[in-house]
């Protein structure tokens, strides 16, 4: 079961696309977070969601908000992944121990090995303000996105 709106988002430590440690806790009372969950680099769907995202950065990675996308690929798949899209923001590897992370969430796929699409919006305190969770084939809205954060 997925984390719900007012649940205390659960603390995590993964590695980036350039292995760096990030943590949900490093943005604590400084930024709200965009939270992010998709199954894997390289596939149609995520690339496209992906690429919204890299082509409207300014409103969701600026000095108020972080975006952190997640997902089950390992460091060096999301490296090469994140230089050929030119993602300018952190790709998470939720690689190992397998789906962790995508776990704690409730978005892990246990029949597909990877996460399905979760988005969490924490605010600087760390509890959830606003979610949406869609299968592996559903793209989101960005606009509800943009919306929730508005609201924030």
């Amino acid at each position: 079961m997925a984390i719900e709106v007012g649940d205390k988002a659960p603390d995590f430590e993964l590695r980036d696309n350039h292995g760096a440690t990030v943590r949900l806790s490093d943005f604590r009372g400084e930024k709200n977070v965009v939270l992010l969950f998709y199954p894997f680099a390289f596939t149609g769907v995520c690339t496209g969601e992906l690429c919204a995202l890299r082509d409207q950065l300014p409103r969701f990675q600026n000095d108020d908000v972080q975006l952190l996308a997640v997902s089950n690929d390992s460091v060096p798949t999301l490296r090469v992944y994140a230089e050929q899209e030119g993602f300018d923001y952190p790709l998470l590897s939720d690689f190992w121990p397998h789906g962790e992370t995508s776990r704690a969430y409730g978005v892990f796929a246990e029949d597909k090995g990877c996460a399905v699409r979760g988005t969490f919006i924490i605010d600087k305190d760390g509890v959830v303000r606003w979610t949406v969770v869609n299968g592996l084939p559903d793209a989101r809205d960005l606009n509800e996105y943009i919306k929730a954060l508005d609201s924030l």
